[in-house]
């Protein structure tokens, strides 16, 4: 099971956060936004299909991968059956256990500061488009 998010960076992008990782549907970001990777995306939590939503909420693990100009990152996360995916606009991973309406995932295996620095300087360019995949994982995925 696969979502697939489109989103662009911005000339504040910095990600340098040390607990949090974020996608949003803002259209601008200002320096404070720093566990934002990139904005404009396509979707938000809300516009996630059901199924990916309830696997999710069954506590499935999820595999995060970030596509920017020919560069991969990934991170490795996982649902709670206290996710709400409330939120238009956002989509956060945490590092910590914390949800609120804006979480899609916790205890990640990284956040933005973790992120590859070659994504994050191409996501400096407001032109420069990001593909985030969320996939979610069976059992059978051991090799991550």
């Amino acid at each position: 099971m696969k979502e697939v998010i489109t989103c662009y960076g911005h000339e504040n992008v910095r990600a340098t956060h040390r607990s949090t990782l974020e996608f949003t549907k803002d259209e601008y970001l200002t320096p404070r936004g720093d566990c934002i990777l990139c904005i404009r995306a396509d979707k938000g939590l809300k516009d996630l299909d059901e199924k990916f939503k309830k696997a999710l909420k069954g506590g499935k693990k999820l595999l995060v991968r970030i596509r920017v100009n020919g560069y991969v990152d990934e991170v490795v996360a996982y649902g709670d059956k206290r996710l709400t995916f409330e939120s238009e606009n956002s989509i956060i991973i945490r590092k910590s256990t914390y949800i609120d309406d804006r979480t899609l995932a916790i205890k990640a295996s990284k956040a933005a500061g973790d992120i590859d620095r070659k994504i994050v300087e191409k996501l400096k360019n407001p032109e420069q488009k990001a593909i985030i995949e969320l996939i979610i994982l069976d059992e059978s995925h051991t090799h991550l």
